[in-house]
């Protein structure tokens, strides 16, 4: 993981880390170019378990996005051929996590995607976020199953260190502020070579934005990673969004313009049953819980936000690291 000020943080997720159930593994940190007391606690926290390793940015090379240098390092100093990531931000469920997460990489699967959840709290914003989060999930690992694996979330997801030596790191994207993990999915995933592992023991959870501005900043960023993924796979998506957006459309002018009633209670019905059918599988599959007494009124919410932050993702030239 790469760890930017995250001292806090980090004296949090080490003990669950050290206490994980796998037979052989080492904890890599790369301290990138942080100025709080992070360095300090890894060199003491090193000096007590062996399994924990410190990799340290003074500086980055010009042109070359912050994280994916600090994770380019990382994997290069890792002695393990399987790759697991996370954020110094988030937990695991259980002390299974790592050991079923690795399991999946085995020839000829070389990526696994997981599922990473936000920690639940009071107020509409997080109750949003978990929503978006579950949409998400719903499409990327739903396309995984079908054999059409297009993105991972970097806080949950593994790879060999062969597939990412052999094919020369970030390089594709190096030039793309951000997507150190969606754009290297999106380059290298296909259905033979990539498993997902579901589950509420497998689950990372993180800790959400506390504010809509903040949160409309990362989902931008996020966004605007995916104006590079493959032309089909955007062409699926935006299809996909397109749908979404335009059922509430249609369905405000169909009672405008005075539709017989049963139609728009019909459809209204149906789309209402589908969606809380979907989420009901996808919280059971993914191991997690999600209140569902507003879910359309978070759905109708989405899609003014989706249609905002989509176009100001759109013409977005620029994302940042730190």
């Amino acid at each position: 993981m790469c760890a930017h000020n995250e001292e806090e943080n980090l004296k949090r997720l080490l003990p669950l880390l050290y206490e994980q159930n796998h037979p052989d593994f080492e904890i890599i940190i790369v301290d990138d170019r942080s100025y709080d007391g992070s360095y300090d606690f890894l060199l003491e926290e090193a000096a007590k378990n062996s399994k924990l390793k410190i990799v340290k940015v003074n500086e980055k090379p010009e042109n070359f996005n912050g994280k994916k240098y600090a994770l380019t390092l990382g994997i290069k100093a890792a002695k393990k051929e399987n790759i697991i990531l996370t954020d110094a931000d988030c937990t695991p469920a259980s002390n299974d996590w790592l050991a079923q997460m690795s399991s999946q990489l085995v020839s000829p699967k070389v990526i696994n995607l997981g599922f990473s959840y936000y920690e639940q709290q009071k107020g509409l914003l997080n109750a949003f976020i978990r929503f978006d989060t579950l949409w998400t999930a719903i499409q990327y690992l739903g396309m995984a199953i079908m054999g059409k694996p297009y993105m991972g979330v970097g806080r949950n997801l593994a790879y060999t260190k062969a597939l990412f030596i052999d094919n020369k790191g970030f390089t594709g994207h190096i030039k793309v502020m951000g997507g150190d993990d969606d754009l290297f999915v999106n380059q290298h995933a296909n259905k033979t070579n990539t498993a997902i592992t579901l589950g509420e023991d497998t689950v990372v959870y993180s800790k959400p934005k506390t504010s809509w501005k903040l949160f409309f900043r990362q989902k931008t960023r996020h966004l605007a990673v995916g104006k590079h993924y493959k032309s089909g796979n955007k062409f699926i998506l935006g299809l996909f969004s397109l749908s979404h957006i335009f059922f509430w459309l249609i369905l405000g002018v169909q009672t405008g313009m005075q539709v017989e009633l049963y139609i728009v209670m019909g459809s209204f019905f149906i789309k209402t049953l589908l969606l809380y059918l979907t989420f009901i599988i996808a919280c059971k599959k993914l191991g997690v819980r999600f209140n569902l007494w507003g879910l359309i009124f978070l759905d109708i919410i989405f899609v003014f936000y989706y249609s905002i932050i989509g176009l100001k993702a759109l013409f977005t030239k620029r994302v940042r690291w730190i």
